[in-house]
């Protein structure tokens, strides 16, 4: 069958969903929309689909089958709902929502009109990342016991002063937590499961905006697992995520989404599970292999559509980021205790 898509919010994100959509054979771009006529007219010439401005004209677009969430964060539940109420599935990009309140709106609003709800965590589709989560449900790294996950990240003044929605607490809910730290917050649960305990702390060091730009968090795993997590956006200029979890049959570091480090006592096992790796991957390839990122999960959701199951990531797993992330700000409120999840 061919599936026709309609791509709501017109900025840079919405060029990678076309892309990925492009590239899936079946799949047919409808429709565009997005508040900046001008970007949106220039995605439909590249890619295809009728250009809008008007949101509700645009839910009414047919054929459609269903939605691609690309704006503001804060955004994500009214334009969901409306699209769900339309029959369309809906497939948003991270964060699922500003808050828990309007996702789990956004997620009843989905199982009321019977339509699938993803949200986009590329990462989980990355081979050395996937290859990580197999060596941790296979038990390679034994019982874990630490992790230290950094997203030390820069982005410029106009990154957030040419932007109406970035860092703004309405549109954005929050800074570099919720918006640059979400994926590794989802990769973190995904890898190592439920966090129980939080203590963090919040600061706006470096940019001018209302929200944060670095955050420091320590975690409690229901697993008995600790971590420590900290993102920033003021760390010029800029470096690799890095993910080390050691555990008591070894550590393995992650940077840049590459395992770089593997030092586990059954280094065998381990070598034989990662000969299939992509050793080619580098810095150079990161938007090649953010593009294909999303293309996988696009795949997934729509297949998830055929079969009537759920998407690798539906509402209720894109959920517990969110949840979490909530837990940190709250927990950075009253440093001096321990928020519970």
């Amino acid at each position: 069958m061919t599936f026709h898509i309609g791509l709501i919010g017109g900025g840079n994100i919405t060029e990678t969903h076309a892309r990925a959509a492009r590239a899936i054979p079946g799949v047919e771009i409808s429709a565009i929309q997005g508040a900046n006529a001008e970007k949106v007219a220039r995605l439909c010439r590249e890619h295809g689909g009728t250009p809008y401005q008007d949101f509700d004209f645009f839910l009414k677009h047919r054929p459609m089958d269903l939605v691609i969430l690309g704006s503001p964060s804060g955004l994500h539940a009214t334009q969901g709902i409306a699209a769900a109420r339309q029959g369309l599935h809906v497939l948003t990009e991270k964060p699922l929502e500003i808050t828990t309140a309007r996702a789990d709106a956004l997620i009843e609003a989905a199982n009321q009109s019977n339509v699938k709800l993803g949200v986009i965590f590329q990462d989980r589709t990355k081979p050395h990342i996937r290859q990580l989560k197999n060596w941790l449900d296979q038990g390679l790294l034994g019982k874990p016991l630490l992790v230290d996950a950094r997203v030390k990240w820069y982005r410029p003044p106009e990154y957030y002063s040419n932007s109406r929605w970035r860092g703004t607490l309405a549109l954005d809910g929050g800074g570099a937590l919720i918006n640059q730290g979400v994926h590794t917050v989802d990769l973190l649960l995904w890898l190592l499961g439920d966090v129980i305990r939080v203590q963090a702390r919040t600061a706006t060091l470096l940019h001018k905006i209302e929200a944060e730009d670095t955050a420091a968090a320590l975690l409690e795993f229901a697993s008995g697992t600790l971590g420590v997590f900290h993102v920033t956006t003021a760390a010029y200029p800029g470096y690799p995520r890095r993910v080390e979890i050691t555990g008591t049959e070894g550590t393995v570091i992650l940077e840049h989404d590459r395992i770089i480090a593997a030092n586990l006592k059954n280094a065998s096992a381990a070598a034989v599970e990662s000969a299939p790796l992509d050793e080619n991957q580098s810095a150079s390839s990161a938007a090649v292999s953010d593009f294909r990122g999303h293309q996988a999960v696009l795949e997934d959701f729509l297949q998830a559509i055929q079969q009537n199951r759920a998407p690798a990531c539906d509402g209720l797993e894109g959920r517990r980021s969110l949840a979490l992330i909530e837990s940190i700000y709250r927990a950075a409120k009253t440093p001096e205790k321990a928020a519970s999840i």
